[in-house]
């Protein structure tokens, strides 16, 4: 599908290329919504195929004959992955993400902003990102984890490791390039599951008034009181916000890296970084791509489909779509009406966006008050490997996996 050299092969590709803009810039413009060939699957790039596909009847987010990966079957991963809301269009879907979607609602706002505060000021002392650049990933990777861990209840001596064990458990089911990745993951999963269940079983014993438990309580008051629908959702809190939170975070100081006059506003006027997290998510988000799959022959967008045929959805290409977002290669601050369609929409947008900016705010926040010179991250960094996701990873000036922007295109 791709029309110039300098465009990813496909919309696969796109994720990890150093500048996937001006491709998308070309599918919203003259393949809205397509067939491509090569890969076997369509692509939906503009808002208003994006949105289409997102809301349509015929398109869900697990193939009909396949609700779990075969490459997590068996396991305690698949055990995780059958039960999130996230995966799951069943009949339990709508009461479960309606029990999520209060738990979420229900955080205290000024106790998230000291959680926030406390896990930044704790990771910025352990990982010293201002001193070792390539700690800039780390920190940005295990802010999640120990903000939204420490709300369910989970020990402070446990975060560490339920950060990695997480990671392991995104690689394998969402962007495992490895059967050694795939493996990791499951055995990670089993210590997220043990880890859960000890941890909802003593919490209720003991009448804490944890995230957890409130998901329990939520759960049980729409009629879906199986633990294990409980433990599994718990654990999606944690893995659907670590690449999300991990990547906006580093797409933030990339474009503060490259923009001196706003790192220098932006570190002065805790005010802007609103705007400045809203704009990024539309102009350089974390997540590029989601996956529908048609349940059943029929019409998506005037062109005929078949079950089993899966859609690309193209989220980042929307946000720069004209017509969703006028002059989409402006990063603008202070624009108007800006639509996003990182988190998604329909039933299955994603209900975490306020907890997810407020803690990449504090992120962002401790990171430009460390002393960090940011300015230094914009040559030194490479992408993430994935097929959905545009994680720049840091590494320190002289460290051989250092690669600059205008290196990568080469």
């Amino acid at each position: 599908m791709a029309v110039n050299a300098d465009f990813p092969s496909d919309i696969v590709a796109a994720a990890t290329h150093p500048d996937p803009y001006p491709y998308y810039a070309h599918l919203v413009a003259h393949m809205p919504f397509c067939r491509d060939e090569t890969l076997g699957v369509w692509v939906a790039a503009s808002a208003d195929a994006v949105t289409a596909v997102l809301t349509h009847e015929l398109c869900r987010v697990r193939p009909v004959t396949e609700p779990v990966p075969p490459t997590l079957a068996g396991s305690p991963a698949a055990d995780i992955f059958r039960q999130l809301i996230r995966m799951n269009d069943g009949s339990g879907h709508c009461p479960l993400n309606r029990a999520v979607g209060a738990t979420l609602a229900s955080i205290d706002s000024s106790v998230l902003s000291e959680h926030c505060a406390g896990w930044a000021s704790y990771l910025l002392a352990k990982f010293d990102p201002a001193t070792h650049l390539a700690h800039v990933s780390e920190f940005a990777f295990q802010l999640s984890p120990h903000v939204i861990g420490s709300l369910l209840g989970l020990p402070d001596e446990e975060l560490h490791r339920t950060g990695e064990w997480v990671g392991e458990f995104v690689r394998c089911v969402f962007g495992s390039t490895s059967s050694e990745e795939i493996e990791r993951g499951k055995v990670a999963a089993g210590k997220l599951w043990s880890l859960f269940r000890n941890r909802l079983d003593t919490s209720l014993r003991d009448g804490k008034n944890n995230l957890l438990v409130m998901l329990a309580r939520e759960a049980e008051r729409v009629g879906r009181s199986d633990q294990n629908a409980i433990i599994a959702n718990a654990i999606g809190f944690l893995s659907q916000a670590y690449e999300a939170t991990a990547g906006l975070i580093s797409n933030t100081m990339l474009a503060l890296a490259s923009r001196k006059q706003m790192l220098y506003e932006a570190s002065t006027d805790q005010k802007l970084l609103r705007n400045l997290l809203l704009e990024v998510l539309r102009y350089d988000p974390p997540n590029h791509t989601t996956r529908r799959f048609v349940v059943a022959d029929g019409v998506v967008l005037g062109e005929k489909v078949k079950s089993g045929d899966t859609i690309i959805v193209a989220l980042a290409a929307a946000n720069r779509d004209p017509t969703a977002n006028p002059q989409p290669e402006r990063f603008d601050l202070h624009r108007e009406n800006r639509r996003l369609f990182t988190f998604g929409t329909g039933i299955h947008a994603c209900p975490g966006e306020p907890l997810a900016l407020q803690i990449v705010r504090a992120g962002v926040s401790a990171l430009l008050a460390s002393g960090l010179n940011a300015t230094h991250l914009e040559n030194n960094f490479t992408y993430r490997i994935s097929p959905n996701t545009h994680i720049p990873l840091f590494a320190g000036k002289g460290d051989d996996r250092a690669r600059s922007r205008s290196e990568s295109i080469g």
